[in-house]
């Protein structure tokens, strides 16, 4: 074969691939997986582990990236960021998301000012790191204030933080954490009213009180994260162990794309438990993983 066979055949080739994959790409699930900081959070809040200790935990138990909670880094400062940075790329580990508190109900125009100014500074935090998701909570609704109207402040502060974040590719996840976002049709609501690219939601698959399954699917389409519990709510209100496979596999038929990252909360020490949970999440995510 001549080169210019050769050439005429890869462009052919080519070109039938990107008329076939908007569909194709749209159906196919693809999982990477992580371990959120929140997990060694005693560790972390004596001073017993380092965020850098994270990054080789990381590569000690194959996970992809990691979700750095932020609420126990010394400084936002350059000199802790940037090693920081360095050391997860030379190490291979995708510092994709970092978590944050936030409380988006705000019911002044000057304390939401204040968040939305904090939820900049963490956008350029991330920027360093280089994150491209911020988990963020929705908070509670004041006491004698309507949803709807707290629903409302909600949306403004997205909205806003949306322009931010477009300008510098970093995006936000509104994650179910109770108060206002307790229920999926209200997450949802408030996502599509927002109505950015850069905002969906970060999904925790334990949060959820009742009908935990169906209002996981709901909130599955605007998924931008995922933090998978190995624990989650029974009908009963009860706790029980999650069914992993079971989970993935929603997931995998709504097509998926993303990060299924393990937020460690049960009883036994993570030192032991989470290494364990990330061998399983590794082989879920290669057995649901649609092949390219």
């Amino acid at each position: 074969m001549n080169r210019r066979h050769f050439l005429s055949g890869i462009a052919a080739a080519a070109g039938a691939a990107r008329a076939a994959a908007p569909e194709a790409l749209a159906s196919r699930a693809r999982f990477r997986t992580a371990i959120c900081a929140y997990s060694f959070r005693d560790a972390l809040k004596a001073g017993a582990m380092t965020y850098d200790d994270l990054v080789r935990l990381a590569v000690e138990t194959g996970v992809d990236g990691l979700d750095l909670t932020v609420y126990w880094f010394p400084n936002t400062t350059d000199s802790f960021l940037l090693p920081l940075r360095r050391l997860a790329y030379r190490m291979g580990v995708d510092i994709y998301s970092i978590s944050v508190r936030t409380d988006l109900c705000r019911p002044t125009a000057e304390l939401r000012e204040r968040e939305l100014g904090e939820i900049r500074q963490w956008v350029d935090a991330a920027q360093k790191l280089g994150a491209t998701h911020i988990r963020v909570f929705g908070g509670t609704v004041p006491k004698s204030v309507a949803e709807d109207q707290a629903a409302g402040w909600v949306v403004e502060i997205l909205r806003r933080a949306s322009e931010y974040c477009g300008q510098r590719g970093v995006i936000l996840g509104l994650e179910n954490h109770g108060g206002i976002t307790e229920r999926a049709a209200r997450i949802l609501d408030i996502v599509k009213r927002v109505d950015s690219p850069w905002v969906g939601i970060n999904l925790d698959t334990g949060n959820f009180r009742d009908r935990v399954f169906e209002q996981i699917e709901m909130c599955l389409p605007h998924a931008v994260n995922t933090q998978v519990k190995t624990e989650m709510r029974r009908e009963d209100g009860s706790r029980g162990s999650s069914d992993w496979d079971h989970i993935f596999a929603l997931f995998a038929r709504h097509g998926y794309k993303g990060y299924m990252a393990i937020e460690y909360e049960a009883a036994e020490d993570p030192r032991v438990a989470v290494p364990r949970a990330c061998q399983r999440l590794r082989e879920l995510a290669r057995k649901y993983s649609a092949p390219a």
